[in-house]
């Protein structure tokens, strides 16, 4: 009775006392039951798990979302149904938003490209020197230059894997058909006009490899034989915000329909079906926590069967039922909430040194877990969110506290006088 007040009164209130006392009790006997310790490492195991997929997987989109924007505008500008002959306007007036880091003229239109072989592919004219501030062709380019395209040379660069399938390489020449009418006497015929390959691009993407060709943005005026281009591409600091910046510069022109698109939309769906992968992935691995919950809820009613005498006792001391419950609630959270410790330590740990952890692999084993003739991402990037790690640790906790309210419940029911009867 006197240990019972001495605790009272170094504890308030009392069912914390006595949880924190079941816990102290085990670790100054050196023990901790086997069911408890296997519930703590499989909620630890599971948070672990958790933040180092979520990590991979935002690497992995991220990698590919960058690789994809890299050659293309994070948000969009064109005029809609005829060419926008202000583009200059337009660029200056969107350098003096904070939020863009840089905007260039572009025309865009269908073509098929003729060499040895055909191939379609999306034929973009842009301004070399304007080019640079919003994606990294320049930086790409494997053979040749962007300066090559000097307006009147009716020079073109080519993908690496477009060139390839075309059977043409730097100083042959390819026949470009446009998807333009133009009338002729003799009928409607579609443009064409021979470009002179005067450079080769790799940028890491097959869809922009072998799918996208860039020519000087006034030759492709004068083939086309029009006055304007499609559009203003824009670079900013923050992608997320792409939307509502080309809204706001294309309610700042004066006159005309605007259409506005960003990189969300236009790679709809890859960019969706990329976030369900991650949801679909969270979600599956959340259950390797949910099996740690369910170990707790056994080593707990496993607790409170042991500890039945202990309950009466308590209840004859004058400690209310709701008193139990929270007895062993705060025992079992107090274990979830270790396990959870551990996992986030581990889980964080873990990521911070995958990659080394995957070169040792390599090196000891001599194998190549992602070889660099097959796979454009070379090593294994990572983004560890704040959100993830947080809703990570917030599952975690939330599944130990579920899991101790069914065995708290059952203490509280337990009756004095039977659990005393044998005693």
């Amino acid at each position: 009775m006197a240990r019972l007040h001495r605790h009272t009164r170094m504890f308030r209130p009392l069912p914390v006392a006595i949880g924190l006392r079941y816990l102290r009790a085990k670790r100054r006997n050196g023990f901790i039951s086997f069911i408890s310790m296997a519930s703590i490492l499989g909620i630890a195991l599971g948070v672990t798990v958790l933040i180092t997929t979520l990590a991979v997987m935002s690497g992995f989109q991220k990698e590919i979302r960058d690789r994809l924007l890299q050659m293309s505008a994070h948000a969009t500008v064109s005029a809609e149904g005829a060419p926008m002959t202000d583009w200059q306007h337009a660029v200056d007036v969107a350098m003096r938003d904070p939020r863009v880091a840089g905007a260039a003229p572009y025309i865009e239109i269908q073509g098929m490209l003729a060499g040895p072989r055909v191939q379609g592919a999306i034929v973009q004219g842009v301004d070399p020197a304007l080019e640079p501030k919003v994606s990294v062709l320049g930086e790409k380019m494997q053979r040749g230059t962007l300066d090559s395209l000097q307006p009147g040379e009716f020079n073109i660069l080519l993908g690496k894997e477009l060139a390839l399938w075309l059977g043409v390489d730097v100083g042959d020449s390819v026949v470009a058909t446009l998807a333009e009418i133009q009338g002729t006497p003799v009928g409607a015929m579609a443009r064409t006009k021979r470009f002179k390959v005067s450079g080769i691009f790799e940028a890491g993407s097959n869809e922009v490899d072998r799918g996208v060709a860039f020519v000087n943005m006034r030759d492709l005026e004068r083939v086309l034989r029009v006055d304007g281009v499609t559009g203003v591409r824009l670079k900013l600091h923050d992608m997320d915000q792409a939307y509502g910046v080309a809204r706001d510069l294309a309610l700042n022109l004066d006159g005309g329909y605007y259409r506005v698109s960003d990189w969300t939309q236009d790679n709809a769906n890859l960019y969706h079906s990329l976030r369900m992968e991650k949801t679909v992935m969270g979600i599956l691995l959340s259950l390797i926590i949910l099996m740690g919950a369910f170990t707790l809820v056994n080593s707990q009613v496993m607790l409170v069967t042991d500890k039945q005498a202990d309950i009466a006792i308590l209840r004859t001391l004058g400690l209310t039922p709701g008193g139990v419950m929270q007895v062993f609630m705060v025992q079992g959270t107090l274990i979830g909430i270790i396990g959870t410790l551990l996992g986030f330590v581990s889980g964080v740990t873990l990521t911070w040194n995958l990659e080394r952890i995957l070169d040792g692999i390599e090196r000891l084993f001599n194998v190549t877990l992602l070889p660099p003739d097959v796979y454009y991402i070379t090593g294994l990037p990572t983004d560890m969110q704040a959100s993830d790690v947080t809703a990570t640790v917030l599952v975690a906790l939330l599944m130990s506290f579920l899991a101790t309210l069914y065995p708290a419940w059952r203490a509280a029911r337990t009756q004095p006088a039977e659990a005393l009867r044998y005693e």
